[in-house]
């Protein structure tokens, strides 16, 4: 991203009875008022799971160190997201580390956000569907071993939370295209929680079927879900996305995305 200027002013301008009007000002924030990058967090009990976030946090830091990076989350670790905003004022981008839309990104971290006057903020898109997790989700697979075989069998089964929103449906069938593109193999969605059929079941067809399914792990970070995933039955079951180049690219990615919102009006 471009380093955000100073405010500055436009030039004067003479108007027709010679007088030296204002200078407008130009639709820029100060470098001092950069917005915070503010991750949001599901949270988990599962100590990896934490460990993994913070080494997100840690590489994004370390890629932009001119940025306001902090943590905050939805539940079960601290700090919680309501902490976080209380701590800050002024601008910042929220930027939900969830795979899809659902009740979270609509409903609370917008909320979180509205109980928090002093900050001027903007809550950007989940991170999925995106063809940089596809990116990722396939270098997982290739660390775990995974090739495309030559005789035409192979399959993946994206293994996700699941929800019962629509649209989180929707979204996980659209990164299991994503990725399908990429490895150029079929990718079937599964779910651990709700929402469809499960990954276990999803794996059972497709061998059936007298395919050689593998589990590509859609989830932000390790936790039961992916371990039920990784025990759902198939010979190869990848790490979830984690900490991955790809995965801190598309956050700062979604965060310049959200900067523009942000930027005062011209008067």
């Amino acid at each position: 991203m471009t380093p955000i200027p100073a405010l500055v002013a436009a030039p004067a301008t003479v108007t027709a009875a010679g007088a030296t009007a204002p200078p407008r000002p130009v639709r820029v924030l100060h470098a001092a008022r950069r917005p915070a990058l503010v991750l949001v967090a599901h949270g988990s009990r599962d100590p990896a799971a934490g460990a993994e976030i913070a080494r997100l946090v840690d590489r994004l830091r370390a890629a932009r160190p001119e940025l306001d990076v902090r943590l905050g989350h939805l539940g079960l670790n601290a700090p919680l997201l309501p902490e976080v905003l209380d701590g800050l004022s002024g601008p910042a981008v929220l930027v939900p580390l969830l795979l899809s839309r659902g009740y979270h990104a609509r409903v609370d971290i917008p909320a979180a956000l509205a109980a928090a006057p002093q900050v001027t903020g903007t809550v950007a898109a989940p991170l999925g569907p995106h063809p940089l997790l596809a990116e990722a989700l396939a270098a997982r697979l290739a660390e775990a071993g995974w090739r495309r075989g030559a005789d035409g069998r192979d399959a993946v089964v994206l293994a996700a939370s699941g929800s019962r929103d629509p649209a989180a449906a929707l979204d996980t069938a659209e990164q299991a295209r994503l990725l399908a593109l990429r490895l150029g193999v079929p990718v079937h969605p599964g779910h651990v929680a709700a929402g469809g059929r499960s990954v276990a079941e999803t794996v059972a067809r497709l061998a059936a079927e007298g395919r050689r399914p593998a589990v590509a792990g859609y989830f932000t970070a390790p936790g039961d879900f992916a371990r039920l995933a990784a025990a759902a039955g198939a010979p190869l079951a990848a790490a979830p996305l984690g900490a991955h180049d790809a995965v801190v690219r598309l956050v700062l990615d979604r965060y310049r995305t959200g900067v523009p919102a942000l930027l005062p009006t011209a008067a």
